[in-house]
């Protein structure tokens, strides 16, 4: 395991894609100091961005503003852009910094290739310094929509070391965001039909 790693700040990577350092087509995120390379997006999980975001937008209107792979701020090592941010209202849409944790009421990631990275890096413990970024910047909620596998898994009750409510739902189940209990959601109008 290396030890002398050299973690880089959100600040250094706001510079760094202000000079140009990265190709603009390029899909990055900074997670715990480190510029991890996106996957590709397939049809699917694009599909799945527009259905979930149309249907949050139906059940919860103007009392969130939804964000699609926009970045949110966790600390000064991580800013992830998950797939969904339903985040609190800003008078200035956030022209002035990204959402931060205290912000979000739920963070939302479609997986159709991703599945091992979003539960491992975003959600969970793990020996990487990369772990559990979610959980450790106190986001209330995350879910993960596995397309292939047709389930949500919902995470809930954040700590530093991980989740310690894990939840693997049938698309049969309907489920409610924490912060909107009367916002009832079938997972199955959130999978593509097969």
């Amino acid at each position: 395991m290396l030890t002398n790693i050299r973690l880089i700040s959100v600040r250094e990577y706001h510079k760094m894609a202000e000079t140009g350092i990265f190709h603009p087509e390029e899909r990055l995120e900074l997670i715990a100091g480190q510029i991890i390379r996106m996957s590709a997006k397939g049809t699917a999980h694009e599909s799945a961005i527009t259905r979930t975001e149309r249907l949050l937008r139906q059940r919860l209107g103007d009392k969130v503003l939804l964000r699609i792979q926009s970045p949110v701020q966790l600390d000064d090592y991580s800013e992830p852009e998950p797939d969904i941010s339903v985040v609190k209202l800003n008078p200035l849409d956030y022209e002035d910094h990204h959402p931060n944790a205290s912000e979000v009421f739920l963070l939302i990631e479609i997986a159709d290739s991703s599945l091992k990275y979003d539960r491992e890096v975003k959600a969970m413990a793990s020996p990487t310094p990369r772990a559990n970024a979610y959980s450790k910047s106190g986001i209330i909620e995350y879910w993960i929509l596995d397309v292939n596998g047709r389930k949500l898994y919902m995470y809930r009750l954040p700590s530093p070391d991980g989740y310690h409510s894990e939840s693997i739902l049938a698309e049969d189940v309907t489920i409610s965001p924490l912060a909107f209990p009367d916002c009832a959601i079938a997972i199955r109008e959130l999978l593509r039909k097969i």
